[in-house]
């Protein structure tokens, strides 16, 4: 007698969520007394964040970008469409914890020390002591602040307050990275250490957004790159479709940019 035996079905991957998605996301802030629109900062976004991509967002001032930056990471509401981060919606706050964040104005309590400061920040996000005892010196000495971790930081300088923000935003490992302008006041060698930050979360899988208006940036670390101008997204793709595949890549940018910056949008 014959058994039909059933073909054995490859186990599908699970699908892994992209690490940020915007659908026709949308930003108008309102006048406070009688609520009429003021400003539309961001028109009906709609894009993705791959895992283990640098994607830089890039365009002019007013443009909307930190905008963009703010409703990914709950600082202000969208008020048109919707925004996913790590497969998840907004009001999940629980993905917050997988979010590392740097921006170019840090408000860190100036009596504390460094060393201090990243345990302050550690114990907010529920991390075990003797991780915390591992992993804050570790990230001192990353960021070249291990010969000053117990001075107050009122006595740092930009640039060093700038390295610190670093070590804060990679204290969870974040599967997803935001930088909004982080080379402010960092000089050569805290821009090579920026790099090879962004390098290593992106081996390891993780996501980096990338808010700069420094073309070198853009050139040495993104994949891709998104243009938003006027509140719009009017170009998302690769490096080389910006640059052209030119071997003067600096000068396509910069022109490709400025023709792009041009562009209306009522």
């Amino acid at each position: 007698m014959t058994v039909a035996v059933a073909p054995i079905r490859p186990q599908s991957s699970p699908v892994v969520a992209p690490a940020a998605e915007f659908c026709e996301a949308s930003k108008t802030y309102f006048s406070a007394i009688l609520r009429r629109p003021m400003v539309q900062a961001v028109r009906e976004v709609t894009l993705r964040l791959e895992n283990g991509e640098v994607f830089g967002l890039v365009g002019p001032n007013r443009a909307g970008k930190s905008t963009l930056v703010k409703m990914l990471l709950s600082l202000c509401r969208p008020t048109g469409g919707e925004i996913r981060r790590l497969g998840k919606p907004l009001s999940d706050r629980s993905t917050l914890s997988d979010i590392g964040y740097v921006h170019e104005n840090h408000a860190f309590p100036r009596y504390l020390s460094a060393a201090a400061l990243l345990e302050y920040y550690a114990a907010l996000t529920l991390m075990p002591q003797e991780r915390v005892r591992e992993r804050v010196p570790k990230l001192l000495e990353l960021v070249g602040l291990a010969d000053r971790s117990h001075e107050p930081i009122s006595r740092f300088s930009k640039g060093m307050i700038q390295r610190l923000g670093i070590a804060q935003a990679l204290l969870n490992e974040p599967r997803l990275l935001v930088l909004d302008e982080p080379t402010e006041g960092l000089d050569l060698s805290g821009r090579r250490l920026l790099r090879d930050v962004v390098r290593e979360v992106r081996q390891r899988g993780g996501t980096v957004l990338l808010v700069t208006h420094i073309l070198t940036e853009i050139e040495h670390l993104c994949d891709r790159v998104g243009v938003l101008v006027n509140g719009r997204l009017v170009h998302v793709g690769p490096l080389a479709e910006l640059t052209g595949g030119s071997s003067d890549s600096r000068c396509s940018l910069e022109k490709s940019l400025k023709e792009l910056y041009a562009q209306t949008n009522p």
